[in-house]
């Protein structure tokens, strides 16, 4: 290569034999090197006057500073140009969907015979210090899928208020072939982080062996260099995908550069394309960003023959682990205290469902899905139900109650009428006007046994007598039965009293207007 030095024991030998006498000529050939390249040499050698036994003295670090100034070349006018447009590269860099591929293309556009891509991105680096060792890893097939959200958000617009919402935006990759997956959401919480997460892996069709996050609280509840806790519920995730969860470390953009590529990739394959349009849905977003997702994962990977998807076709795709039948239902927990009533409240739903006698007083977890509610007690399951959201009401299991409750629990209005008719059709009326009485059939059970307990103590006969009596006085409830049976009136006869009629009078009308008042309607 023109202007290149030459090695430390050659320009010593070159020092030699021109302090020995020898001719440049004789030098170059001898040691295989151009005569312009020895007389360079020879004049530098000059320059310094420095003897040969100076020059031995030095190191060959010494020696090759006091040669490689001389050798420097003076910067180009092109290079020059290419320096002077570095620092607008450098601000443009920081916008979102900004590549150096882009910043090329300006820079050559403006100076057509400047530098091709490679040795533009070459001095760009030099020029900002960039030298770093970078490590190359190799990732498997079906191993690891990497998720994250972009930093920059994606809007839609309100249709009534004209309010700009922002949403988050999804980005996920696989390892292996770099196939890409991007989707939009209101939030970050836990549902949509979850969702986005599981229709990653419907869109890849398989299941990775681990799934690489960021620390966000819907992965993980608390970060550590070595355990970090996740989050319940995400882990319950992954075990019904049959996956596992390798948090990435905290400030550790590395253990994840994959995504973080994908993320650049995406603001410019997708973010620049929807730049200039208008949203008023979230369907609408995301039907979008599919439409632009396709086109990246079909488009050819930079210098190869094949895309993204043709990629994952090839070699990931077998590699995955087949999907579950059913989809994740997402649950949620809470800590609960049995009742004495043997049962525990869902608060979110303000109903009640019923749990084995013998935990009373105990402290079990309930976990509960959109369908089924599932309650433990030391990890063990106790008891499931189906969901039920009616407020204020209770999901009864009979088995968990204790046998005095069960006859409780068979409690109900026409379980009582059943029971007095039984004994006597005033019994039974008595009731009936005893549940009507209150405005909620409950409240009223306790007076019905304690009338139809009185069968076990005076009799089924008596019993009827006293309730006829109390119709006839026209007073429902267990005091006045109870009264009529300690006096004893059950056993005396009322006497039949004569109706008594009305005197004649002028302003009493008498039945006979009535039966003429009907016969004129009837007419």
């Amino acid at each position: 290569m023109a202007n290149k030095p030459i090695v430390m024991n050659k320009l010593r030998s070159v020092i030699r034999l021109y302090a020995e006498g020898n001719g440049k000529k004789h030098i170059a050939s001898c040691l295989n090197l151009s005569k312009n390249t020895v007389k360079k040499y020879v004049r530098l050698f000059v320059e310094t006057r420095l003897s040969y036994q100076d020059i031995q003295a030095l190191s060959d670090s010494e020696l090759y500073q006091r040669f490689q100034m001389s050798c420097e070349k003076p910067e180009s006018v092109r290079l020059k140009q290419l320096h002077a447009f570095f620092p607008r590269v450098q601000k443009e860099l920081k916008r979102p969907g900004v590549t150096r591929l882009i910043m090329w293309k300006e820079y050559i556009s403006k100076h057509p015979d400047g530098y091709a891509k490679s040795q533009f991105c070459a001095h760009y680096n030099k020029w900002r210090g960039i030298t770093k060792p970078s490590m190359r890893i190799q990732h498997k097939a079906g191993d690891k899928l990497y998720v994250d959200y972009t930093g920059k958000k994606l809007q839609i617009i309100d249709r009534q208020t004209g309010e700009c919402i922002s949403t988050e935006v999804f980005v996920s990759i696989l390892g292996a072939s770099q196939l890409i997956y991007v989707e939009a959401t209101l939030t970050q919480r836990k549902e949509d982080f979850i969702s986005s997460v599981e229709n990653a892996l419907h869109y890849y069709k398989g299941v990775p062996s681990a799934i690489v996050p960021d620390n966000l609280k819907s992965a993980v509840t608390k970060s550590h260099r070595y355990e970090p806790t996740l989050n319940e519920t995400f882990e319950d995730f992954a075990d019904h995908y049959g996956t596992t969860i390798l948090p990435a470390r905290v400030y550790k953009p590395k253990d994840k550069a994959l995504v973080e590529g994908a993320v650049k990739i995406v603001y410019t394959a997708i973010y620049t394309s929807l730049r200039d349009e208008q949203f008023f849905s979230l369907e609408a977003l995301n039907k979008a960003i599919h439409d632009q997702l396709e086109q990246l994962n079909n488009r050819k990977l930079n210098k190869r023959p094949f895309s993204r998807r043709e990629l994952f076709n090839d070699v990931e795709s077998q590699e995955l682990n087949p999907l579950p039948m059913h989809k994740y239902e997402i649950k949620e927990a809470a800590w609960a205290t049995v009742m004495k009533t043997g049962h525990v409240c869902i608060q979110k739903d303000k109903h009640y469902y019923s749990v084995p006698y013998r935990f009373i007083g105990k402290k079990v977890k309930i976990v509960w899905s959109s369908k089924e509610v599932c309650i433990y007690y030391n990890y063990a399951r106790i008891a499931l139900h189906k969901r039920t959201k009616s407020p204020y009401n209770y999901t009864t299991i009979e088995d968990h109650l204790a046998s005095s409750h069960k006859f409780i629990a068979s409690w109900n209005p026409e379980y009582f009428r059943s029971w007095a008719r039984n004994i006597h059709p005033d019994v039974e009326l008595l009731i009936t006007n005893i549940l009507e009485k209150k405005k909620y059939p409950e409240q009223a059970y306790r007076s019905c046994i304690g009338v139809l307990g009185l069968a076990k103590k005076v009799g089924n006969q008596r019993l009827t007598n006293a309730c006829t009596r109390a119709l006839e006085y026209g007073i429902c409830n267990y005091k006045i039965v109870q009264n009529i049976l300690e006096k004893g009136l059950d056993k005396v006869e009322q006497p039949k009293q004569d109706q008594p009629q009305a005197p004649e009078h002028d302003n009493i009308r008498g039945k006979q207007y009535y039966i003429t008042l009907n016969t004129k309607n009837d007419e």
